[in-house]
């Protein structure tokens, strides 16, 4: 991989990032994480001395190969054509860009992903291969995520169905040593448990076991992987600050103490799929202590009239793919921090997820945070714990006042109109400097049509009011952007999207049984519920416009009245 050095043009900012760069180098920053240094971050050292593995995987991992081949062999021969990994966040999201980036080998297994606790969602990745078939993935760091031990629940009664007999020689887990899964695992004799350092948190663990199994399980070389990231570690031990993604690091963590904070990812076709994995990396990395770099996916490329001055954008390229650059010339020409990066082959994937991991505990650094905590996070989960409790003591979740029903949609929260128009415009006149971006949270069934009506969504806003966006499903974006939409400087709102479930899917009580006291649909509630309340705990805006049952229409209804908001002055203009 070749990380060019940020087109940045001789004012402050570049002054800056070279006086940080010596700073980095007085304080012999590279050399001390290297060491293991916990003083690089914070005084803890349980917190962050433990959560540096990852700087070792791709050596370590490098003598596991030939045993996760030997998995693979198996399993090829045991008749499995197929796999389903069961996980959130860290736990899935490395697997689904090497499945989306490299595809699955001829004869291999398909490793697809379930991360969503949508009803809809769940059937529609259990109906997509037969259970005969298919291998079962749960994989937690902890052992205890709530979604994945749900997935693991309802995917084991299932598979007991439909063979007929104990499923255990169907499923995988990928785990800590000593946690609950890998217990459960044992219990229910699993055809494997492949056993992570616990030394490695999940947003950095893309090249440890929780991506490179199910990566060779679709036939790709993990060895090459690991070499080009084995080379990037070693280009960094020669200790210069002048490595690029040192570099990177320390104009993401300038660029945001300036106020340019809004990282915004333009990638050629192939890369696409990394967007959401930095994203992640990124966000749930820097987002606290009322500060933090917002990753900004998915947004189409614009004019430099629809940018405000807080972002920087940064541009990863397959070398034998082509990529408009003068959009991204006119940004800097316009005074927008640029970065390029290049990969000659997609075998230097491995190496460009290093150097994303690098730049982004540089810019931990110098932003003065820990880029391996995650402190807010729990919030949201107690509130979704309490709305629990209160559905399985009533038998109804807790109900939110609305503030208006119009054209089939009913809205709640934190604004008030006596029509949509009427809301949508009050949202756009909410850009004011306390709202620097808009985060869409959708709690509907993944889909095209959905993807497309949430980019239109994006896209109107962003023009109308000059402010960052982006989108995500619920619950995956908890576990992504959630920390820092709690952490950061409260200059987010948000944008929940609900629906009625038109179908249905119980979570068994235990692997034993398929009694059910809750269901995938009300857990996706409680949890928008749960998050909203964290969200307002915080003193953050959070507006809900709950669809329904017709998903499609009412979301046409919200883009062409969206398009009406931005045509059509408000009454105060």
């Amino acid at each position: 991989m070749s990380w060019k050095h940020p087109n940045i043009d001789d004012g402050p900012l570049a002054k800056r990032v070279e006086h940080t760069l010596k700073q980095l180098e007085q304080d012999r920053i590279v050399e001390r994480l290297l060491q293991r240094d916990h003083t690089v971050w914070g005084p803890e050292p349980d917190e962050i001395a433990n959560r540096l593995g990852w700087l070792d995987s791709p050596r370590v991992m490098m003598d596991e190969i030939s045993a996760m081949q030997a998995f693979v062999s198996q399993a090829r021969e045991a008749g499995f054509t197929h796999a389903l990994l069961l996980g959130m966040g860290g736990s899935s999201l490395a697997p689904e860009v090497f499945r989306q980036v490299f595809g699955v080998a001829d004869g291999f297994i398909d490793v697809r992903v379930l991360d969503s606790t949508d009803p809809t969602a769940v059937l529609a990745a259990f109906a997509a291969s037969a259970p005969s078939t298919t291998l079962y993935i749960p994989a937690t760091k902890s052992g205890g995520t709530v979604e994945t031990l749900s997935f693991l629940k309802a995917a084991y009664r299932r598979a007991a169905a439909d063979l007929g007999r104990d499923p255990g020689d169907h499923f995988v887990a990928i785990t800590d040593p000593g946690s609950g899964l890998a217990d459960l695992a044992q219990e229910l004799s699993f055809r494997h448990i492949f056993l992570n350092d616990p030394d490695i948190g999940g947003r950095y663990s893309a090249l440890s076991m929780f991506g490179l199994v199910p990566a060779a399980l679709c036939g790709i070389d993990i060895g090459v992987l690991l070499v080009s990231a084995q080379q990037a570690l070693e280009e960094l031990a020669e200790l210069t600050v002048q490595t690029p993604s040192v570099v990177m690091g320390a104009l993401l963590g300038v660029a945001a103490r300036e106020g340019r904070d809004k990282l915004t990812l333009v990638s050629s076709s192939t890369l696409n799929p990394i967007g959401v994995w930095v994203e992640q990396l990124v966000a749930e990395s820097t987002g606290k202590r009322e500060r933090g770099i917002l990753p900004v996916d998915g947004e189409a490329l614009g004019t430099p009239d629809v940018y405000g001055d807080d972002r920087i954008f940064v541009a990863s390229q397959l070398s034998s793919e082509s990529m408009e650059q003068q959009p991204l010339a006119t940004l800097g020409k316009a005074g927008h921090p640029v970065a390029h990066f290049e990969l000659q082959t997609k075998n230097d994937l491995g190496a460009e997820l290093i150097g994303w991991e690098i730049a982004t505990i540089i810019a931990g650094h110098v932003l003065e945070i820990n880029p391996f905590d995650q402190p807010d996070v729990e919030s949201a989960k107690i509130q979704a714990r309490s709305m629990v409790s209160t559905y399985q003591e009533t038998g109804e979740l807790p109900s939110e006042q609305a503030t208006l029903t119009d054209q089939g949609i009913t809205i709640m929260g934190d604004v008030a109109g006596s029509t949509l128009l009427d809301v949508l415009q009050q949202i756009l006149r909410s850009a004011s400097p306390s709202t620097s971006y808009y985060a869409l949270q959708a709690y509907l069934p993944p889909s095209e049509k959905t993807h497309t009506a949430l980019q239109h969504l994006r896209h109107g806003i962003r023009s109308a009011t000059r402010r960052a966006t982006t989108a995500g499903y619920g619950p995956q974006f908890l576990h992504s952007t959630g920390q820092l939409h709690k952490g950061d400087g409260g200059t987010g709102f948000f944008v929940q999207l609900t629906c009625d479930d038109t179908i249905d899917l119980g979570i068994p009580d235990s692997t034993e049984t398929d009694e059910s006291s809750m269901s995938f649909g009300v857990l996706k509630a409680a949890q928008a519920l749960g998050d909203a309340q964290a969200l307002r705990q915080g003193g953050r805006q959070v507006v809900r416009f709950h669809l329904g049952t017709q998903i499609d229409a009412a979301l046409r209804t919200l883009c062409t009245t969206l398009d009406q908001a931005i045509q059509q002055p408000t009454a105060t203009e």
